[in-house]
């Protein structure tokens, strides 16, 4: 990608390539090339400080084809709310979920004008279903929840997917707030799926290596703790096995035994 400060589509805000962003940074950690130097840059030294990044940019990236298939398989969703999904890689939900279901409606919903610029090209819908991109923050669910609504059905259940975004809530009452006014406006039987960088003795580097992104990126990054996180499911039913390691929830089979565990939890949660 060129390293023009200046990229934008006609009407849309200017994509400011001189400040690290995490979207393409993420897009970098997995093999992307919708991303600048500056991005390339920072995402290096996050690397030398906490090598394991890739390996949680991976595992938080399985995770969401194993939710999803699970979700539109075995529980039968057939609309999901994909919130802060980041510039568009192989296998996205609606890919994932329009594979098992193709009548599958999707919204994704991101604030990045160089994601807003790829994912009215590339996240296009099977005949049957239908797949939609909202250009709105987090911090706005109202917002996401009025535009969502002319593509969704929320009188029947959906999925609200979170990956890597609750993290780039400051306050934390402020988060479980919005992640609550979100799931209000579901009906019962839909699910939460939320994955978040966390601190915890076990990982020192990615403090570090949060400290930096912090220094130079945007937006900053608020690390939480596994206790943290689990509260963002509070009066939801946590499916098996709970708030975990993204790379260990429902891994697939494999000889080598359990995965190693990620500085990036997870959960997957009901709406009774």
């Amino acid at each position: 990608m060129t390293d023009d400060a200046s990229t934008a589509m006609p009407g849309m805000p200017r994509i400011d390539s001189t400040v690290p962003h995490s979207a393409r940074m993420w897009n970098y950690w997995l093999g992307g090339k919708d991303n600048y130097e500056v991005d390339r840059g920072a995402g290096d030294e996050i690397r030398r400080l906490h090598p394991g990044i890739l390996d949680y940019a991976r595992a938080d990236r399985a995770l969401l084809g194993r939710a999803v298939r699970h979700l539109a398989g075995e529980v039968g969703i057939r609309q999901f709310l994909d919130i802060g999904t980041g510039l568009p890689t192989a296998d996205n939900t609606h890919e994932v979920a329009q594979r098992v279901a193709p009548e599958s409606r999707i919204v994704y919903v991101d604030n990045d004008p160089l994601v807003l610029t790829h994912a009215r090209a590339l996240l296009t819908s099977s005949p049957e279903g239908v797949t939609d991109y909202i250009d709105a923050d987090l911090h706005e669910p109202e917002s996401i929840l009025e535009q969502a609504a002319k593509t969704l059905d929320f009188s029947q259940p959906t999925a609200v997917i979170l990956l890597g975004v609750a993290m780039f809530v400051d306050d934390t009452d402020e988060a479980y707030r919005i992640v609550r006014r979100v799931m209000d406006a579901v009906p019962s039987g839909s699910h939460l799926v939320l994955s978040h960088t966390i601190t915890a003795p076990g990982f020192p580097d990615v403090d570090e290596a949060v400290k930096f992104w912090n220094s130079v990126g945007t937006p900053k990054l608020k690390q939480r703790t596994p206790e943290q996180i689990a509260g963002f499911f509070d009066g939801l039913e946590l499916l098996e096995p709970g708030v975990v390691s993204c790379s260990r929830w429902r891994p697939e089979p494999s000889a080598d035994g359990e995965p190693e565990e990620v500085a990036f939890y997870c959960g997957v949660a009901r709406k009774p």
